[in-house]
């Protein structure tokens, strides 16, 4: 019982320690939106819309590349060290994006800011995916989604907290001359490196993925020694059996075009489309219309405070909810329940857009919509994303799964004032409801449940072979 006991307290800190890779991703990618009008002003980009883009939209590029490369990276120096990488990245552009004096040494930054993303955001669901126990697997993997929207929470608290308060109609001159202006915007960026620094930290005491050093030639005494620590000996023998049986006979390069093959093909398609989905259900749609909503409803977004309470305490709490659920009701259950709901809630803002309607009726939604999204098709995406693909090209896999989700992301934030333009904002939302109705067919249909099961079971039912 002690052991059973010291074997989850050991899990559980290799995990809150992995997935703080996600905290950091949430907080950069939400902290920049705090220091905006700030940084704007000191370097004189707001009458500039296209640099104006090219600042907020720079890590999206960072993201890219760091997806492109992880997977290839990961199969062949590991998790472990390409996590303390994406940490050391972390730190050196939280600390270089403050002490940027140009916008060109501050997209620089972006960019190598956004690199650490593109691997974190691949790495630690993987990675977590690969030590926990079947199941538990769904609610520790979830655990990094919640990461990521503590994050988020921790940005929105750290720029309202930091931020002087600035009086309507402040002119660009005294925004700034002002401390906001000079150097409150980098001390949000600065503060990103204590976590960092921890993340760096702790990432050398964790243990290498098992997963990854099963697959490695001289390496699996050190496979089953991890694997004894996390779960027994038992545990221990019967995990091994099912890794090798896996890789056993498979001596192909784990190179990309493999994935494209007939037999990894179709897994290879509902990761890619899964990924996609999870960004073009639209739910940053409703984030950017937020600001919108709450005004219409009589409320004052710009009010940081209030935007944390609502969206941010929405969210957290919803997370919570998709990770206790996700190993009882299963993966494909939540993901039609995310589809599902988003589609009918889009459909009905859709209907009081064109009608004009205004106030607390909307807000409801927009509420409801962050809690459809936050209990599924947020932490669940990753969950399956982190199971579904063969253990000897996992790495491969997921770099092309979280490439397709991250260039997805890219096309969604570009095309949106298009769409908003040429569609209006109950055309957008009809859209966006059509897409995810397409999803809930998808989902239905394609989608096997993996509740419950080793990886080694999911690769054996998945390949065709």
């Amino acid at each position: 019982m002690n052991s059973t006991k010291n074997n989850l307290l050991y899990l559980t800190w290799i995990v809150i320690v992995s997935a703080m890779g996600g905290l950091l991703f949430g907080y950069d990618w939400v902290v920049i939106g705090g220091a905006k009008p700030f940084y704007e002003a000191y370097f004189g980009i707001t009458e500039l819309p296209v640099l104006q883009g090219w600042a907020m939209s720079a890590a999206l590029i960072g993201c890219l590349a760091g997806a492109a490369l992880s997977g290839v990276l990961s199969d062949k120096f590991g998790r472990k060290y390409l996590l303390i990488i994406s940490a050391a990245l972390f730190l050196f552009t939280s600390i270089a994006t403050g002490f940027a004096n140009t916008l060109f040494v501050f997209v620089i930054a972006r960019i190598m800011g956004g690199m650490a993303i593109g691997l974190a955001s691949n790495l630690s669901p993987m990675y977590i995916a690969e030590v926990s126990p079947a199941e538990v697997r769904g609610k520790f993997v979830s655990i990094n989604q919640l990461t990521i929207v503590v994050g988020i929470l921790a940005a929105q608290i750290t720029n309202w907290i930091i931020a002087e308060p600035v009086e309507l109609g402040i002119s660009n001159y005294e925004l700034l001359n002002s401390w906001n202006g000079q150097t409150g915007w980098r001390i949000m960026f600065w503060a990103c490196s204590i976590p960092s620094a921890l993340f760096f930290l702790f990432m050398w005491f964790v243990p290498e993925s098992p997963r990854w050093l099963a697959k490695r030639r001289g390496s699996h005494s050190k496979a089953r020694e991890v694997l004894m620590r996390l779960g027994g000996e038992e545990f221990a023998d019967r995990e091994l059996r099912e890794i090798e049986k896996t890789l056993s006979d498979r001596s192909e390069k784990n190179n990309f075009s493999i994935l494209f093959q007939p037999q990894l093909l179709g897994i290879t398609v509902i990761g890619i489309v899964l990924a996609v989905f999870q960004q073009w259900c639209g739910i940053n749609v409703i984030f950017n219309y937020a600001q919108e909503v709450f005004s219409a409803a009589g409320y004052s977004v710009s009010d940081m405070l209030f935007n944390i309470v609502i969206t941010g305490s929405v969210n957290l709490i919803f997370t919570f909810v998709g990770m206790f659920t996700v190993d009882k009701y299963g993966r494909k259950a939540l993901m039609l329940l995310g589809a599902g709901g988003l589609a009918l809630i889009y459909a009905i803002m859709g209907i009081l857009y064109y009608f004009h309607f205004q106030g607390f009726p909307l807000l409801i939604l927009v509420i409801c919509a962050i809690a459809c999204y936050a209990m599924s098709l947020a932490p669940v995406t990753w969950v399956i994303l982190s199971e579904i693909f063969p253990n000897r090209v996992r790495g491969a896999a997921m770099s092309i799964a979280t490439f397709a989700l991250w260039a997805a992301c890219f096309i969604l934030t570009y095309t949106f004032p298009l769409l908003n333009k040429l569609l209006n904002a109950h055309g957008t939302f009809l859209l966006y409801g059509t897409i995810c109705v397409l999803g809930f067919l998808f989902v239905m249909k394609k989608l096997p449940e993996t509740k419950g099961k080793s990886l080694e079971q999911i690769e054996t039912e998945l390949v065709t072979k």
